[in-house]
């Protein structure tokens, strides 16, 4: 998700999406932990969608 998208949402769905994030890339540590993770990119992936969301709920915090 792009921060485009990421901007026009509120602050819980943020929060959601967050969360969301969160429980994937632990689901992602714990396979590449038992070597059943295939594509660790996947790892990266994650863990900058979780930064450009706290990023924006930041800005969001400061308008407020």
């Amino acid at each position: 998700m792009d921060s485009k998208e990421l901007r026009t949402k509120s602050k819980d769905e943020l929060t959601q999406e967050l969360n969301s994030l969160l429980k994937a890339h632990f689901s992602l540590r714990m396979q590449q932990a038992t070597q059943q993770l295939n594509n660790t990119s996947e790892l990266s992936k994650t863990r900058r969608s979780i930064a450009r969301v706290r990023t924006i709920l930041g800005e969001k915090a400061k308008q407020s």
